[in-house]
């Protein structure tokens, strides 16, 4: 059966990338606009930095809690994972893992699977679920999306600092907690001097054996790997 005969049954993972964050996210929530139906799973460090980035209270309307639509996180999974059970009993029809960190890809590639998502990834594959994959790190230097920070340069530490003295998560002294910040964005505007600003693009450059593991994974039985997560909207309709 053809994806196009059928609204799907997906288990998206998400892991602790910001570069691809935003594109996944809107590709998840235009999926299931279409009626697929889709189980969100995310790493710890996929839900540290979706807070980050101002995402994660989206998802309330990706997975809206009824079944086969909820958000598991790793931080209260326990250590068996009982939900992968469902990849074993048929319940998805597609596993989806975007974006996916370097540490994530070497996990799956080497037969590692102690967190959330590399348990989705192994029992996806071990039962037959077609599984596709956007990795972060691929075989050339890419841009990354950086989340929200102060310019020293331009912090003037004032003693009255309206972005500190509003920020709602109490994330911003003399620098910005991201374990803290929720992403509103709203202290931009109130740093009298312009030193907080958060999405610049910055440059970084793939190692040799990430972009190796990614070769390896783009190998693997029922894996299809993909450059960018909007490809995936074109493979699935």
């Amino acid at each position: 059966m053809s994806p196009n005969d059928r609204y799907l049954r997906i288990a998206w993972g998400i892991t602790g990338a910001g570069h691809y964050l935003r594109e996944s996210y809107g590709v998840m929530k235009e999926l299931k606009d279409r009626g697929h139906s889709i189980t969100t799973f995310l790493s710890r460090a996929g839900e540290e930095v979706s807070k980050m980035y101002g995402l994660f209270d989206s998802l309330n309307e990706i997975s809206d809690g009824s079944y086969l639509n909820e958000i598991y996180l790793d931080s209260n999974q326990g250590s068996s994972f009982p939900k992968i059970g469902r990849f074993n009993v048929g319940r998805y029809d597609l596993f989806i893992l975007t974006p996916a960190t370097s540490n994530t890809v070497a996990k799956i590639v080497f037969g590692i699977a102690d967190t959330l998502v590399t348990n989705c990834a192994a029992q996806a594959m071990k039962s037959g679920v077609p599984t596709y994959v956007v990795p972060v790190d691929w075989d050339s230097d890419v841009t990354s999306e950086m989340p929200y920070t102060i310019d020293r340069s331009k912090c003037l530490s004032c003693e009255d600092c309206p972005p500190g003295d509003s920020c709602p998560n109490e994330a911003i002294t003399d620098q910005i907690d991201l374990l803290r910040c929720k992403g509103c964005g709203s202290c931009v505007e109130l740093c009298r001097n312009g030193a907080i600003s958060g999405g610049e693009a910055v440059p970084l450059k793939i190692r040799k054996v990430d972009s190796r593991n990614t070769k390896m994974l783009s190998e693997m039985e029922s894996v299809i790997i993909f450059r960018r997560p909007k490809e995936i909207l074109s493979k699935i309709e």
